[in-house]
């Protein structure tokens, strides 16, 4: 594995930094695959975790097996994730033999992870990117020394999971603040080790269209790249809240437009002072704007 290994700082960002979208298919229902890229979906997350019941796995694995050898023969090639169960389970082996078989899946989703050793085995027997989901106390206490793990590319957190080991109540402010303190050390440890930007926790409520405008808002704001999604309705809503409005656009353009004409390092534009950080941030919010990420 060490040509995977030699390419690993060059090739953390890459193949998440444009995923703002990461919609959750059941390894159950390997149908909703193609509906979900028909979505718009950024990335398919198959889950052999969660939302497949013990006694379900080993046919849920096959159905998965048979629909990747159809698709590849077809030479379709889709950006496909796996979330597997934790690696203290029994399942864990079975899901990563499975792995083996699909090298040209898009990466792995390592469930509860809490170990950098964890983590590297699973990007040792795969070849593939890991992302590592934080979903308890002795996972958000060790990310720092996760982060150092060969082969991870990004984090992602369950706070249901969370709350439940930390005995926070959900629906709360309480359970607000623990929230933006999970973003923050997520977003801080990533940008240090430089990961990608980690990815937001799922928004529960479905139905709760505004609910969720409002979380897209509060994460990308905090420069956090994208989100898990649990219903195909959500990718259009967090696609929209993502762009940016005219406004915002304009005064880009303008800030940029004028450092270009008079190369100052500091100018004003509609009465606000510009400096370095703004127009590189102007220039960011241009390039994004303009490749539609």
């Amino acid at each position: 594995m060490d040509s995977v290994s030699n390419n690993k700082d060059s090739n953390k960002t890459k193949t998440t930094a444009h995923n703002n979208t990461w919609l959750f298919v059941p390894a159950t229902r390997i149908d909703r695959i193609e509906k979900a890229f028909a979505r718009g979906a950024d990335a398919v997350i198959v889950d052999l975790e969660d939302a497949v019941a013990e006694a379900d796995k080993v046919q849920a694995r096959e159905a998965l097996k048979n629909y990747y050898d159809d698709q590849n023969e077809k030479q379709i090639y889709q950006p496909i994730w796996l979330r597997i169960n934790q690696a203290s389970s029994e399942a864990f082996v079975a899901d990563l033999i499975l792995y083996q078989q699909m090298p040209k899946l898009a990466g792995v989703l390592l469930a509860k992870a809490e170990q950098v050793a964890d983590i590297e085995y699973v990007h040792q027997r795969t070849g593939l990117p890991v992302i590592a989901l934080i979903e308890s106390a002795a996972g958000l206490y060790q990310i720092d020394s996760m982060a150092k793990a060969t082969g991870l590319t990004a984090f992602s957190y369950g706070f249901l999971d969370l709350c439940n080991d930390l005995r926070v109540q959900v629906g709360t402010p309480a359970a607000d603040i623990i929230a933006n303190q999970i973003r923050y050390q997520l977003i801080l440890t990533s940008k240090v080790h430089q990961l990608a930007p980690p990815i937001d926790t799922v928004y529960p409520d479905f139905k709760d269209e505004e609910g969720l405008r409002n979380r897209v808002q509060l994460w990308s704001q905090m420069g956090m790249s994208g989100m898990l999604c649990i219903h195909p309705k959500q990718v259009a809503i967090v696609h929209k809240a993502l762009q940016p409005t005219d406004k915002e656009i304009q005064f880009a353009k303008r800030v940029v437009a004028e450092y270009e004409r008079s190369g100052q390092a500091v100018f004003k534009i509609e009465g606000e002072m510009v400096d370095a950080p703004v127009i590189a941030r102007c220039r960011q919010l241009l390039t994004q704007w303009q490749t539609g990420g």
